[in-house]
């Protein structure tokens, strides 16, 4: 029997300005460019041009959309809590174990192995940052190979700045296949289109992609030099890892795309340091023009080497194999840690897909739940999904606990030392904690409200060029959300509109956005505060975003004419059937 009750709820609206999307659009676009003027002009700390950012997203969503005070808080609140679980939840525990390691002095026995393949900073950029960075994005995502591999190469002598955007341009390529393919297995359900067919055409995507990240890492380190030396290493790691990520994502397993490709890649760098080296500058770091920072700069990571000489001398130091086994133990244990919670059915279980339905194994501890007060139509009638996820135990962060857990009798760390080290990382990543949570409150304020899909719209105007733009979907999305996976689920099902209409390939333009949002990660201000706050530069993300924006832009132009060239006769074979 019916209660009688009937809930306000708020009806989208995608050409609110004199019912014009190119008026619309110009408003609905103004806290992107806000933000991003803030960051990239202004220079202004990210948490609060994150804060002001949003402050703009709810005067655009309340005045112009006429979305309710009430509603438009409501969905910041939705987006700031998404903020902090799962996304910080990841790079909080991830960030813990790496402190761990540095507390007891086995990530000095870590960046002396790693060292010990090369002494090359351009070939240790190669490996850390993107086979190493890969398999970290394989299992986790969401930040969590920014995070690691950043203080990791600082560890080896990067200066802070050129660390974190090493590491923030390496994160392109795996990004669509991470967290064990989430960003797919999303896109498939949000399109309905097979998981199989989208999975294939992003692995002809990105794998072209991932042959010149290597290229440009060693650029970012050295220069036109760097790369006149280096590009044996970078074409050798760039090839493997791309036609291992095509192989996997079109005839093994989707899941585990990524991490087949990272390791095939990693053995690759290593089996070619073994018959080839590249000729060594003297000190890399002492040429950058970056201050050598101190250790009062922040408290991410242990304090640089300083540079190349500083390094040779620390390596002469010979660590013994149970040394070396402890010190790659916290990533072997999350490597099995996750294998085991996600690829094992009695263990991983089955997720509820509803509100009020329940799990099995670890996902019955999973609720999903209405975000109360929060009602939204779109603007065709339907009720647009505002539920959060609660799952406590197979969230990548809690993987990431039970793996930090399990390591501390390896590394023989009391509790009380593990607890302390613990607040020591929150206090570390308060200011990206705020970034994070400001700026997914501002992209659910855009997405609810409507902003977002009436520059979808606009865009989708474009007809058969569509394609050429289509990938830019994807980036701003992940620009603003931080997430390829959040990107597909926002974009995903709008691809599949504009394609029909279009007569394009609705496969080619969904995968398209995927392939696409991965360049939009090494901008978005959440990632930006994560690779600050992990080499201790809180508040000079406006100067790493300076430093990756024309990679972004550069790359974003190359899937552009891809995916366009895809649509047409010229390179239509590609496209999955």
């Amino acid at each position: 029997m019916s209660s009688g009750i009937v809930l306000a709820s708020y009806t989208q609206d995608y050409d609110p300005i004199g019912n014009s999307l190119g008026l619309s659009s110009i408003v609905a676009v103004l806290p992107l460019v806000v933000l991003f003027v803030l960051l990239g002009v202004v220079r202004m700390r990210a948490w609060l041009a994150s804060v002001i950012g949003l402050a703009v997203s709810l005067v655009v969503a309340i005045v112009f959309y006429g979305m309710g005070v009430g509603d438009a808080l409501n969905s910041g609140l939705l987006g700031a809590a998404f903020g902090f679980f799962p996304i910080m939840w990841i790079v909080i525990n991830a960030i813990w174990v790496y402190n761990l390691t540095v507390d007891t002095g086995h990530f000095d026995v870590l960046r002396r192995s790693f060292a010990s393949i090369s002494d090359d900073q351009r070939i240790q950029a190669i490996i850390i940052a993107f086979c190493f960075g890969a398999l970290m994005e394989a299992l986790a995502g969401f930040g969590t190979p920014v995070a690691i591999s950043s203080v990791m190469l600082m560890a080896l002598g990067f200066r802070p700045l050129k660390a974190a955007a090493v590491a923030l341009v390496a994160n392109t390529a795996p990004v669509a296949f991470g967290a064990l393919a989430v960003p797919i297995t999303t896109l498939a359900a949000v399109t309905k289109l097979p998981v199989d067919d989208l999975g294939a055409m992003v692995g002809r995507q990105t794998p072209i992609l991932a042959v010149f990240v290597p290229l440009a890492l060693v650029f970012i380190v050295d220069g036109k030099r760097g790369l006149r030396q280096c590009w044996p290493a970078a074409l050798v790691c760039g090839l493997v890892f791309g036609i291992a990520q095509y192989a996997a994502s079109n005839f093994w397993s989707i899941p585990l795309t990524d991490i087949i490709a990272a390791l095939a890649s990693a053995l690759a760098v290593l089996a070619f340091s073994k018959l080839w080296r590249p000729v060594t500058p003297p000190d890399i770091t002492e040429q950058d023009g970056e201050p050598q920072p101190t250790a009062a700069s922040g408290a991410a990571g242990p304090e640089p080497t300083g540079g190349g000489t500083a390094t040779r001398v620390e390596e002469r130091v010979v660590d013994s194999r149970s040394e070396v086994l402890k010190a790659y133990a916290p990533y072997l244990i999350i490597i099995v840690v996750f294998v085991l919670a996600t690829r094992v059915p009695p263990i991983t279980g089955v997720a509820p897909t509803k509100p009020g339905a329940t799990g099995t194994g670890l996902e019955a501890a999973t609720w999903i739940v209405n975000w109360p007060g929060l009602h939204i139509v779109s603007g065709t009638g339907a009720p647009v999904s505002t539920t959060f996820k609660i799952n406590i135990l197979s969230a990548a962060g809690t993987l990431l606990l039970i793996s930090g857990l399990l390591t501390l009798p390896v590394l023989r760390i009391g509790v009380g030392h593990a607890l302390r080290t613990y607040w020591r990382t929150l206090v570390q990543l308060r200011t990206a904690i705020v970034t994070v949570m400001a700026v997914l409150a501002l992209g659910f304020v855009m997405n609810e409200s409507g902003q977002t899909q009436t520059l979808g719209l606009w865009l989708a105007g474009a007809g058969g060029l569509f394609a050429l733009l289509s990938p830019i979907l994807g980036w701003l999305g992940t620009a603003v959300t931080g997430s390829d996976t959040s990107s597909n689920s926002l974009f995903g099902a709008l691809q599949v509109s504009a394609a029909t209409s279009a007569h394009l390939s609705p496969t080619l333009l969904a995968a398209a956005n995927s392939s696409g949002g991965v360049l939009g990660k090494m901008i978005s201000p959440q990632n930006l505060a994560i690779a600050a706050g992990a080499v201790g530069l809180a508040g000079r993300e406006g100067e790493i975003f300076r430093r990756v924006l024309w990679w972004s832009i550069g790359f974003l132009a190359f899937m552009c004419v891809l995916v366009y060239l895809q649509s047409t006769p010229v390179l239509s074979w590609m496209v999955v059937a």
